[in-house]
């Protein structure tokens, strides 16, 4: 047996959130303990909540578990490129994440379907290659509401710090555009993500107010 193959398969046992021995599991396979205990190292490595020791038996804690799907070859390199993106995030616990992610997908995929390096084109343009830090912080502010300080500097070389509150992010064709509230204007303001020098959650959240959300921003610009 292959040993991704193994490992899926000790993930399928261990889903029923039962303690299993080693040597059970290794009967099943039809391998040895020592390797059952290797393969649990392996998969307790990449992030995955296994509990457990030798001569006691492994539990798989309470993941988010998705049932199995078939991916092509370019949508796993697609999902390899898209990881490789959120892995050089800012945030820590984003990058973490992603490398983790990027870890058990390696532990269960197929032979011939390695990576190829081509995590270099991640990136499409220069400008969301300077983005690609800030992605991570502004999408949690974004979720959870938070107010961010924000260090820019625009396209004639002006610096300015503000208080803003993240509104709506997207990716422009080139470039990763933040619309936000702006509590030193008081009024909207879009900035490039690749002209922030730096952004950081300043410890409070806020709620929606109106005449200060994203509605109220599209409001305006269809309004005749």
């Amino acid at each position: 047996m292959k040993r991704t193959d193994r490992l899926f398969n000790i993930l399928q046992i261990l889903r029923d959130g039962e303690l299993h021995r080693a040597a059970d599991i290794a009967a099943t396979l039809g391998v040895s303990v020592r390797t059952v205990w290797r393969d649990m190292a392996t998969l307790a490595s990449s992030g995955l909540p296994i509990e457990g020791e030798r001569g006691l038996g492994y539990i798989l804690g309470a993941p988010i578990t998705l049932p199995p799907v078939a991916l092509g070859k370019e949508e796993l390199e697609a999902l390899r490129l898209g990881i490789t993106l959120v892995s050089s995030a800012q945030d820590p616990a984003t990058a973490r994440a992603a490398k983790s992610l990027a870890a058990k997908i390696a532990a269960v995929a197929p032979f011939g379907t390695e990576e190829t390096g081509s995590e270099s084109f991640v990136f499409s343009t220069p400008e969301a290659a300077r983005a690609a830090p800030h992605l991570g912080i502004l999408r949690r502010a974004l979720r959870d509401r938070l107010m961010l300080v924000l260090h820019y500097r625009d396209e004639a070389g002006n610096e300015t710090e503000r208080r803003i509150r993240p509104l709506h992010l997207e990716y422009w064709g080139h470039a990763w555009i933040l619309t936000a509230w702006c509590e030193l204007s008081q009024d909207f303001r879009v900035f490039r993500v690749d002209l922030v020098m730096s952004l950081h959650p300043d410890g409070t959240a806020f709620m929606p107010e109106p005449g200060k959300t994203a509605e109220d921003f599209l409001a305006r610009l269809t309004r005749p």
